[in-house]
């Protein structure tokens, strides 16, 4: 096992995507030698995350996972398409999880307020902590229902970490349209939380 700040070489994509499309097609013993090979990633993705998340989060980075890793295995039934299209989905499972964590923590504080940060701040400093997921979420939301892709695109490369080149191959589309929609989606959602309701 290696120390926690060990750079860990991911394993190549070709193998990944094997195993994945030996799972979709019932190999349930592909899941097993999977799951090893991607637990470094999926640690990465939840670390990012959890980043983002204020000091003393009653949720930790190995919950995270595992809860990820649980919803991961229910999803049986996806066509993986390769190792970009994995990632991107536990990126998006970690997303639902904090973002489920956060509303029935809201709940729980009656009367608290919540103020909105703006996107710029969560966009352009990956590391900031605080940022109001559950605003972000919503806009997201929103943004998905007049734009899928561009919604994907912010999801892939915000909260998966994805390069470009990753979410390019994972959406099926150039690096450049990758990067158009990267623009055009942070503008509108920087008009979206600045606006604090449907532009």
């Amino acid at each position: 096992m290696c120390p926690p700040d060990e750079v860990v070489r991911p394993e190549p994509p070709r193998h990944v995507t094997d195993l994945l499309v030996a799972w979709r097609d019932g190999d349930s013993s592909a899941l097993e030698r999977l799951m090893p090979l991607v637990h470094a990633e999926l640690r990465r993705l939840a670390r990012r995350q959890m980043s983002r998340e204020r000091d003393g989060h009653t949720l930790q980075t190995t919950a995270l996972v595992n809860e990820a890793y649980m919803r991961l295995v229910d999803l049986s039934r996806v066509r993986w398409q390769d190792r970009g299209h994995f990632f991107a989905m536990a990126a998006r499972l970690m997303r639902r999880i904090l973002v489920d964590h956060a509303r029935s923590r809201r709940y729980q504080k009656r009367g608290s307020g919540v103020c909105p940060v703006p996107l710029d701040e969560a966009l352009g400093v990956a590391n900031e902590r605080g940022a109001d997921l559950v605003a972000l979420d919503d806009a997201l939301e929103t943004l998905a229902t007049v734009d899928p892709r561009k919604a994907q695109v912010v999801e892939m490369r915000f909260f998966g970490g994805l390069s470009v080149a990753e979410t390019a191959e994972a959406l099926s589309v150039s690096m450049d349209t990758v990067m158009r929609d990267w623009r055009l989606a942070k503008l509108w959602l920087l008009r979206q939380l600045g606006a604090g309701g449907p532009a």
